[in-house]
């Protein structure tokens, strides 16, 4: 069984707590995770009588209150990139925060008010924590008052289960992820070029130099986007190819098969799986969610903040594999539509294991 402990972890501007929670299981594998943002600080696992922390962060709440970059945090209410900001929901129109773009003119990650920059309130449960965050309604623009929990458990089998539930009192979007930075050779690893990824999908969706999806949906086969056999992360991530071009490297939605997880993760798809062979970790993704952002911290370096290892982090020494609704897909009705009815409850699960190669 897991045990779940409590400790702080500084304090708001206002001077409301934050606390860390500490998962830890029979194996000694440890999560953490702290109330702010309801970020996840730590999956570490011994490997050769040393633990190894496979997720980048910091050392204390104030250090996540200056991070710009979603560090662990689950974010919403739309994970990803909409368009100039605007989507319409029973034919109603509504403005978003325009807090992304080479000009400010779309909308990211629920704004500069989303999610992953609240504190929610946090109950232990069994072999975990559940955390709760109410977004209210104008919110980033958004219409409803949102209640959003997360649940993070930990197995013997060092499986980190994500299981999120989110209802409102009105029409409105619902797309949540978290955004975790991984590196399987540990948090102070400059790279993770030499790391291998097998993504499980044949498709994924174009997107412009805004990282927008136009509303194609084109195959993997043939560009440096093929994932369906295992392949260094670094392999061809400079290729001359414009949608690497364009992000900077990986940045893109793939379309998930539908592959089915193992047992007892069969009712989940199989989204990606990357492996280390300086560590011989590996990280299973599988999720109830269509779609997977694959990222590759293109654009980490740019915050002065040192991580809880006491190196900085820079370009590329992390991935991120974002469970989610595709991006901007209000744009495009025939994306699966990121809408929570008034009333009704959505649920998404996505499981992070971590074993041995």
């Amino acid at each position: 069984m897991t045990e779940v402990t409590k400790s702080p972890f500084g304090t708001m501007p206002d001077g409301q707590a934050i606390e860390l929670y500490t998962l830890r299981n029979a194996r000694g594998t440890s999560v953490a995770v702290t109330t702010y943002g309801a970020r996840l600080v730590s999956f570490a696992r011994e490997v050769n009588g040393t633990p190894v922390d496979i997720v980048l962060g910091y050392r204390s709440g104030a250090d996540y209150l200056r991070d710009t970059t979603s560090m662990g945090g689950v974010v919403g209410r739309h994970a990803n990139r909409i368009a100039d900001g605007r989507v319409t929901i029973g034919g109603h129109t509504y403005q978003l925060e325009q807090n992304s773009g080479s000009h400010k003119q779309n909308h990211i990650h629920g704004g500069t008010h989303g999610l992953h920059y609240h504190l929610w309130t946090a109950e232990p449960v069994t072999d975990g924590v559940s955390l709760t965050a109410i977004s209210p309604e104008g919110e980033g623009g958004y219409p409803g008052n949102l209640e959003a929990t997360v649940t993070y458990r930990l197995t013997d089998d060092d499986a980190l289960i994500l299981s999120y539930r989110a209802v409102s009192d009105a029409d409105t979007v619902c797309n949540l992820t978290n955004h975790a930075y991984f590196n399987l050779d540990g948090t102070a690893a400059p790279s993770v070029m030499e790391h291998t990824a097998e993504i499980f999908a044949d498709e994924f969706t174009w997107a412009d130099a805004e990282s927008l999806p136009d509303g194609r949906i084109l195959p993997v086969a043939g560009t440096p986007m093929d994932f369906t056999s295992p392949h260094r992360i670094g392999e061809r991530i400079d290729a001359d190819y414009d949608e690497l071009r364009m992000a900077g490297g990986y940045d893109h939605n793939w379309v998930l098969r539908g592959d089915p997880a193992p047992a007892p993760y069969a009712h989940l798809k199989k989204a990606a799986r990357v492996t280390s062979a300086q560590t011989g970790l590996a990280l299973d993704c599988w999720t109830t969610q269509p779609g997977l952002q694959f990222y590759t911290a293109n654009a980490l370096g740019k915050s002065p903040l040192v991580g809880k290892g006491g190196a900085p982090y820079t370009r590329r020494s992390a991935f991120c594999l974002e469970t989610q609704f595709f991006p901007n897909a209000f744009a495009h009705p025939h994306f699966p539509q990121p809408i929570l009815r008034e009333g009704e409850v959505w649920t998404a699960e996505t499981v992070y294991r971590l074993s041995e190669i």
